[in-house]
C-alpha cells in the first residue's frame, strides 16, 4: 500500500467525525435564519397593519446594524435631498448608519471614543477629508459644541449620556433629521435617562441611553416618524418636514427590543473594500 493510501485511510475517520460536528451546526445556524427570518415578516405584518405609512416598513440592511440603512433612505426620499451627515459612535465603520449614506455620495464626520475603532478605519481608508472626517473624540457637553454643525443628518448612539449631548448639539444646530438610539427596555410613557456623567462608560447592562419618551420630550421641534423593528434606533424629523409623514402616537412607533430578527448575518462579512475605492476616486 503507497504513503498516499496510508494516509487517505487515516483521514476518512477523521473527516467523517468533522462532519458529524460540522452539519448539526450548519443546520442550526439555517434553522436560526429561517426562524428569525419568519418573526420578522410577522413583525412587519403587524407593523403594517398598525401604522400603514411607517418608513420602518422600508427598512433593509447594507452596512447598518439592522434595518437603518433603507429607513434612513426613505425618509430622505420624502423629504428631499440629504448630502452631508454627522455620526456619533460609528464604531470602526464596518457596521454604522453612515457607511452606506457614503457609498451614495454624501460626506460628513465619523466621531468615536474608541482609539481601535478609529485606527482600524484609518488603516483602512485613505484620507479623504473633503468627503470623510474621522476623529478620536469622546463626547461630552464641553466638547460637542466643536462638532455641532447644520448637516441633514445626525445619528447618536454612544450608550451613555446620548440626551444630555444631544440637548447641548441642538442649542448650536438644526438638523433636518435626527437618529438616536433608545433605551427600549422602557416603552413610553416613561421619560427615563442616566444621570449625566463625563466619565459614563456602558458596563453592557441596562443602565445607559434614554427612553424613547425621554428623547420625544426633549426633540419638540422634531416628529417621532418612526423606530426601526429591531427597537434600536428612533427617527425623528424636523417638523417643518413633516407633512411627508402620518402621524402616529409615540406608543403605537414604539418598538421592543428584538434585535433577534436581524441574526445572524447574511451573505458576505463586511469590509472596507467599496468605500475605500470610493473615497479614493471622489
Amino acid at each position: 500500500m503507497t504513503g498516499e493510501g496510508i494516509g487517505l485511510e487515516l483521514l476518512m475517520p477523521l473527516m467523517t467525525d468533522i462532519r458529524k460536528v460540522l452539519l448539526p451546526l450548519v443546520w442550526q445556524r439555517h434553522l436560526i435564519t429561517n426562524i428569525a427570518e419568519i418573526n420578522r415578516r410577522a413583525a412587519i405584518e403587524e407593523v403594517a397593519k398598525r401604522t400603514p405609512d411607517n418608513p420602518c416598513l422600508k427598512g433593509f440592511r447594507v452596512y447598518s446594524q439592522t434595518d437603518e440603512d433603507g429607513i434612513i433612505e426613505e425618509i430622505f426620499r420624502r423629504i428631499g435631498g440629504g448630502k452631508t451627515f454627522i455620526e456619533i459612535g460609528c464604531g470602526d465603520g464596518l457596521e454604522n448608519n453612515t457607511h452606506y449614506l457614503l457609498l451614495k455620495g454624501w460626506s460628513g464626520r465619523w466621531i468615536d471614543g474608541d482609539t481601535k475603532s478609529i485606527s482600524r478605519i484609518q488603516r483602512n481608508l485613505p484620507n479623504n477629508p473633503g468627503r470623510l472626517r474621522v476623529e478620536k473624540m469622546f463626547i461630552d457637553i464641553e466638547n460637542i459644541g466643536s462638532i455641532a454643525s447644520d448637516v441633514d443628518f445626525l445619528s447618536l448612539d454612544i450608550d451613555g449620556n446620548d440626551l444630555h449631548i444631544l440637548k447641548k448639539f441642538l442649542e448650536a444646530a438644526r438638523p433636518k433629521v435626527i437618529c438616536v438610539e433608545y433605551n427600549a427596555k422602557f416603552p413610553p410613557p416613561l421619560p427615563i435617562s442616566v444621570k449625566y456623567d463625563k466619565a459614563h462608560r456602558w458596563k453592557e447592562d441596562d443602565h445607559m441611553g434614554a427612553s424613547l419618551q425621554a428623547f420625544a420630550d426633549l426633540l419638540t421641534e422634531y416628529q417621532l416618524v418612526c423606530c426601526g423593528l429591531g427597537g434600536l434606533n428612533a427617527f425623528f424629523v424636523r417638523k417643518e418636514f413633516t407633512s411627508a409623514f402620518s402621524t402616529y402616537p409615540i406608543e403605537v412607533l414604539y418598538q421592543p427590543f428584538r434585535i433577534e430578527l436581524f441574526h445572524p448575518h447574511s451573505g458576505h462579512p463586511p469590509s472596507y473594500g467599496f468605500l475605500a475605492n470610493e473615497l479614493a476616486h471622489h
